[in-house]
């Protein structure tokens, strides 16, 4: 005689089933709520730990397979969600209220497109359904304004408790702050590194981020002040290297990335920009026009993951200067999805930090 479904079968049947990232059981996580058995009928909630999951599918498949296992099965409905988990506090770090997770995009120099990369991620991130806020710590040439299509943005300054509030701008599903909305477009900071070590602490602080999955920090290049107030003020997540593949580039990057593990401060990966051209009349040629396997180079002579290569092309420019990332000017181009995926990946690591 066929034993009755039960809640504790199907969780039985669920426990060998891992998150791919974490190595875990879905079960022992408490990733598998609200069971329900309605005749033939199951459903259950799969709570995942970023809605940016890169293995989504992959872990609902193998949730329905393990389920139909069972005798008696007929449907099996699966309500996918997400919980973005926080980040470790740290006893000399002051945190962020209601921002679970911060982390940089940084590089060791210049013009190798930071900013296009922390734009695009966040973006990325926002679609997915989560809660995105963009911090452009770079104080002395300050773009994500522009990237983001808010460059005529008016930002409003309000009396809290503590002192004055500013309300961050806001497109794409990101929220954003920057130098750039306190001055005149064309008024150069002339700053030593106290004051700009002062200005980062309030775009921290004295913000109104409200409730966010991620902080992004669009760092300025190099090693200098505002590297090590990020490291030194807030409990990061981690941060992603950007580079480009000629070895100018890498080399400043390595530097870059030694520098913020000697702050303990876990490095999430490389990402590779400028990895190849894609003529826009000839969508089927790449040209390796700074090289070529440099990022994977670099990544396995360091020991972090290389989180992906995102081509030239003339849509990625096009989407900075036009104030309409390329994520959405253009989703289905090479760089849209390797954007995408990188955000994705980000997320995991995140996750992965967090929850170990």
């Amino acid at each position: 005689m066929t034993q009755p479904l039960t809640s504790q079968a199907i969780l039985e049947v669920l426990q060998p089933v891992q998150d791919p990232e974490l190595q875990k059981s879905l079960v022992d996580l408490n990733m598998i709520r609200n069971v329900k058995i309605d005749q033939g009928n199951v459903s259950f909630t799969l709570v995942l730990t970023t809605p940016a999951c890169p293995l989504r599918e992959f872990i609902v498949e193998d949730c329905q397979k393990a389920v139909r296992t069972l005798p008696g099965v007929q449907e099996v409905s699966i309500e996918v969600t997400a919980e973005t988990p926080q980040q470790k506090s740290l006893p000399d770090r002051q945190g962020i209220a209601g921002v679970k997770n911060i982390l940089a995009i940084s590089s060791g120099k210049g013009g190798v497109g930071k900013s296009t990369i922390a734009v695009n991620v966040a973006v990325s991130l926002a679609q997915s359904g989560a809660k995105v806020g963009l911090l452009d710590a770079d104080i002395y040439g300050p773009n994500d304004p522009t990237m983001l299509g808010l460059a005529d943005a008016q930002v409003m300054v309000r009396q809290g408790p503590q002192g004055d509030v500013l309300e961050p701008a806001f497109n794409y599903g990101v929220k954003l702050v920057s130098m750039a909305f306190l001055i005149d477009k064309d008024q150069p900071v002339v700053w030593r590194g106290p004051m700009l070590n002062g200005v980062i602490r309030q775009f921290l602080y004295q913000v109104d981020w409200g409730e966010l999955d991620y902080l992004l920090v669009d760092m300025p290049p190099g090693t200098g002040d505002a590297q090590l107030t990020m490291a030194q003020s807030v409990p990061m997540a981690g941060v992603v290297i950007v580079t480009t593949p000629q070895t100018v580039a890498l080399l400043d990057s390595r530097k870059g990335l030694k520098m913020f593990q000697q702050l303990n401060v876990p490095v999430l990966g490389i990402v590779e920009n400028m990895s190849y051209f894609i003529p826009p009349d000839m969508p089927d040629k790449k040209y390796d026009i700074f090289g070529s396997g440099g990022g994977q180079k670099t990544a396995d002579e360091l020991g972090v993951p290389l989180l992906g290569c995102v081509p030239l092309e003339i849509p990625l420019r096009e989407g900075g200067d036009s104030g309409v990332p390329i994520t959405i000017s253009a989703p289905d181009s090479p760089g849209a999805k390797a954007l995408r995926e990188i955000a994705n990946r980000i997320a995991g690591k995140v996750s992965v930090v967090a929850l170990a």
